[in-house]
């Protein structure tokens, strides 16, 4: 194997029991889009082993396979993005809560006899029904449905990230009005919900309010975490001191293999278009990983601009010219005796998805999804 990811247990059921120690609510923990390229059906056990009741998925498909690795649970999971007329029978067979927002919805589900949790669109503009009109129509057609019943209900934030933010204020507002709405047909969801790991973060904390919201209802309150269980977090805006995220710790580690090592003499290029010249006598790396993987192609760098960079023996290796598809070029010049066979470290301790996501100008959140591994 050219390249492959290692995750560590530990280090995610300790960032979940902090996430759980903070937020002062349940803690759905989202492991979709594979567990943000950590393996879904990887981290499932691991984290209903550290005492998750919920996971969030993609898809029914998904929400499949990880039922499939959850054998002898009663782990709920939830399909966080939607689904069509096709995925009716693996919500059925594998006993997956979907979330609903409109009334084709509840016709595709027609007979099926399942919870539901119905998302309020607050101002996001995706998904979820907005309350008044269009919520009091979804609910009279789930009543006229006797399989389904709401289980929870819930938004999502657009700028959770950010300390006294007046429009995650507007959104609560609007949540307010939805459940006010269901107090008033006498409905009582088990779960009220929202927020994700920068809600949690962030030290304008938003506990007791979700908490008095969902016992007006009688309902447990619940956040989703996502992107802390795996050890990162997003910085807190303008400034503040994060709640949690100094205890987090990456889980995934990206290892590859040293190919081969030689020196170079002043005066050789290295990669594709010659962008970075040897100016002294150096000794590369060869390392059998590239953009097919997922390491960022911005990260190469030049002689005018550094790139980023593996850890070999517990040191950083810089990138030396272009990343290739399945190939890059590493200095190891101070690195003692680096041969053919030598372990590197694309991403984890000392190279972490934020230092990929600062070279690359994305987030944290788009790196460790587009990690996976093809040697």
């Amino acid at each position: 194997m050219n390249n492959w990811i290692e995750i560590s247990e530990q280090r995610l059921a300790d960032n979940y029991r902090a996430l759980v120690a903070v937020a002062g609510v349940d803690v759905l923990a989202v492991i979709k889009a594979n567990a943000y390229g950590h393996g879904a059906a990887r981290c499932a056990p691991m984290l209903a082993r550290a005492g998750a009741g919920w996971l969030g998925v993609t898809s029914a498909r998904e929400g499949a396979a990880v039922r499939q690795a959850l054998v002898g649970t009663d782990v709920k999971i939830l399909v966080m993005s939607g689904f069509l007329p096709e995925d009716v029978a693996l919500l059925v067979e594998h006993r997956l809560t979907p979330v609903v927002w409109t009334s084709d919805q509840l016709g595709w589900l027609g007979e099926a006899s399942l919870p539901v949790h119905v998302e309020i669109d607050t101002g996001m503009s995706r998904q979820g029904v907005e309350p008044g009109p269009s919520l009091a129509a979804l609910l009279d057609g789930i009543a006229a449905q006797p399989g389904l019943r709401v289980d929870g209900v819930f938004t999502h934030y657009s700028s959770s990230e950010v300390a006294e933010s007046p429009v995650t204020l507007r959104q609560q507002h609007r949540f307010e009005e939805a459940i006010a709405q269901l107090a008033a047909r006498g409905l009582q969801p088990d779960w009220v919900h929202a927020g994700n790991t920068s809600t949690v973060d962030n030290p304008v904390g938003a506990a007791d309010w979700l908490m008095a919201l969902a016992a007006s209802v009688g309902a447990r309150a619940m956040v989703r975490t996502g992107l802390g269980l795996y050890g990162y977090c997003l910085e807190i805006e303008p400034s503040g001191e994060p709640h949690v995220e100094p205890s987090l710790k990456p889980v995934m580690t990206w290892k590859t293999r040293v190919l081969s090592a030689r020196e170079l003499a002043p005066g050789e290029s290295v990669g594709y278009n010659g962008i970075w010249t040897a100016n002294e006598p150096v000794r590369v790396a060869l390392l059998p990983v590239g953009y097919a993987d997922g390491w960022r192609r911005e990260l190469s760098a030049t002689n005018q601009k550094p790139g980023g960079w593996a850890m070999i023996a517990g040191q950083r290796a810089p990138i030396l010219g272009r990343i290739s598809m399945n190939l890059t070029v590493v200095d190891v010049t101070g690195i003692a005796e680096v041969k053919a066979g030598d372990e590197a470290v694309v991403l984890g301790d000392g190279v972490t998805a934020e230092d990929h996501a600062r070279l690359a100008g994305t987030i944290s959140y788009e790196i460790l999804c587009g990690v996976h591994p093809c040697g």
